[in-house]
């Protein structure tokens, strides 16, 4: 047995030094760094919520370089940034993971400036694709029972084997969760081809109001319109403010979360019915969506 976990715990360390070259330390925000891999020559990837600002950018490299880095691009929906830097340093060649189930081991690897960080857990949620707060679409959701430190959010999440998960980002109460390297992958080519990933726009604020129960339906929240766009969508549909919406092509408006929920990428160029009640009377409205104004 001793001899079993010994070699399995070299076996860890071999993982780890294998993946650490290409994870650098970001420096975007505070005085605490995140982490970051190296996604291409030349292209960093990192937790969109981690860097706070657009310039003074750097990352630390493996050799404990620190280089100056800027802005490529980010996207919010689906927390992920994406920084240049010069230099030469390895990208990220693990293949990708699959298959994934609740119980595999997973690691997760940082860099604290110029040491590597890495924390052992397991997959303890493997699930299908969902829709991040903001629209963003994720292609698995991945959730893992171990403790991420604040400088290795953004970091790798690798297999025992040395297989890539992904990146390791903070989730709801601090949940671990993986960005899938597929997801990382379409969004730093929307990145490289325009600069940002397109959202939905319906050119409308809104903000969350009870609807009354009817034939005895519970009771559920709707959105009522704030302003309007003039230059928006809603407003060459005819929305008006103080529109209530309660459907989009059938589906019930939950409250304003739902709604940002269905504006992400896929949504751009759709031409959508709203169902909305306007000074209480009930009609209905088409919209087509447009990407949302970049900057």
């Amino acid at each position: 047995m001793a001899d079993a976990l010994s070699q399995f715990s070299r076996h860890l360390a071999s993982t780890i030094e294998a993946t650490s070259p290409a994870v650098v330390a970001v420096h975007g925000r505070g005085r605490i760094a995140s982490s970051g891999i190296i996604w291409e020559p030349g292209l960093v990837v990192t937790a969109e919520e981690t860097v706070e600002r657009d310039t003074d950018l750097a990352v630390t490299l493996h050799d404990g370089r620190r280089v100056e880095a800027t802005l490529a691009g980010r996207d919010p929906s689906t927390d992920i940034a994406v920084l240049r830097f010069g230099g030469e340093a390895p990208a990220i060649a693990a293949a990708v993971a699959s298959e994934l189930r609740p119980g595999h081991l997973a690691v997760a690897v940082g860099r604290s400036q110029g040491d590597v960080i890495a924390a052992l857990g397991i997959v303890s949620l493997a699930g299908g694709a969902w829709h991040s707060s903001h629209g963003g679409k994720i292609d698995a959701k991945l959730r893992f029972d171990l403790r991420l430190t604040i400088t290795a959010e953004g970091g790798a999440l690798v297999t025992a084997d040395g297989q890539l998960i992904g990146m390791a980002v903070y989730g709801p109460r601090r949940r671990v969760l993986a960005i899938p390297a597929v997801t990382i992958s379409r969004v730093v080519q929307a990145i490289k081809d325009k600069g940002h990933v397109a959202r939905g726009y319906l050119g409308v604020s809104l903000q969350p109001v009870p609807l009354p129960a009817r034939d005895g339906e519970p009771r559920r929240r709707a959105a009522m319109v704030v302003t309007i766009d003039p230059a928006g969508p809603a407003q060459a549909a005819g929305l008006l403010q103080g529109d209530i919406l309660v459907a989009m092509d059938g589906e019930p408006v939950t409250g304003v979360r739902g709604i940002y929920q269905r504006l992400g990428p896929d949504s751009v160029g759709r031409k959508i019915s709203v169902d909305l009640v306007r000074a209480g009377t009930p009609t209905t409205a088409q919209v087509t969506i447009v990407a949302r104004p970049h900057g």
